[in-house]
This record gives C-alpha cells, sequence and structure tokens, in this order.
C-alpha cells in the first residue's frame, strides 16, 4: 500500500458512502484510479467491508474496548496500515510510552469482539497486545 492507498482508506473510514467522483477530486486523481484502487484493495483483502457508524447511545448494549499495541522494531507503519482494514476499529491512535498504538473497538457481542481480538493479534509485527473493556462511561464530548 501507497500513501495513495492509505489517504483513500482515510476518506472511507470517515465516509464510506463517498461517490467514486468525490474521492477521486479529494485525492486528485482520476475517478479510473480511485475504482481501481478500491478494487485492489478488496481484493487483496485490505478492506474487508463496509459498516454504518451509529450514535454512542443508538447500540448501549454494543461492546466498546481499547487495545493497546506494541509493535516490533520499526513496523509501526506497517500495523497501522493493515489495521486500517479491521471493520472492529473504530479509531486508531499513535502512543508514547509502553504502548506504540491505541485502538477503539466496537463490537456486537463478546463473540464478535473475540474475533476482531484474534485478526489483529494475527498482524505481522504485532509484539503484544492488552484490551480493556469498556464499563461505563462518566463524561463524554458534545463532538458528533
Amino acid at each position: 500500500m501507497d500513501a495513495l492507498d492509505q489517504q483513500l482508506i482515510s476518506l472511507l473510514r470517515t465516509d464510506a458512502r463517498m461517490s467514486i467522483a468525490t474521492l477521486a477530486h479529494k485525492l486528485k486523481v482520476s475517478r479510473g484510479t480511485i475504482t481501481n484502487r478500491i478494487t485492489k484493495l478488496e481484493d487483496d483483502g485490505i478492506i474487508v467491508g463496509y459498516t454504518v457508524r451509529l450514535r454512542p447511545d443508538a447500540q448501549q448494549n454494543e461492546i466498546h474496548a481499547w487495545i493497546s499495541i506494541a509493535v516490533e522494531g520499526n513496523e509501526t507503519r506497517a500495523v497501522i496500515a493493515s489495521l486500517l482494514g479491521e471493520p472492529g476499529i473504530e479509531e486508531i491512535h499513535d502512543t508514547n510510552g509502553r504502548w506504540d498504538l491505541l485502538a477503539s473497538l466496537r463490537a456486537a457481542n463478546l463473540s464478535e469482539l473475540s474475533s476482531v481480538l484474534e485478526r489483529i493479534r494475527l498482524i505481522k509485527a504485532i509484539q503484544n497486545t492488552e484490551t480493556s473493556i469498556h464499563l461505563q462511561t462518566y463524561r463524554t464530548s458534545s463532538k458528533t
């Protein structure tokens, strides 16, 4: 994956319903380039599906968790690129300290969360992970 693929994935993660024409305009490439890139990302298993984001209170029984990730050597960019294709990941953050990355996860149930964690742990260059399940929120920002 090159920088264009990563930018394309980033735009699709923001709005997977964005039209090919809009994506092409934002990335300053042709519609054919976007179509070919999306097809290749899907064929290579990098894009494994599309989803819908809901208000946080819309699915109150949904499981929300965070996974802290330690990456081997200088492979952070490669791991991020792989994580961008995981539909269970809501956000990915670069951090300092013991962990290299922090990702926010959402799953409908524990079985689905287990599957997401299993797929993440299979990514090459992930050295170690630690997962914490969100139990209760006491304050949120007003952003939507």
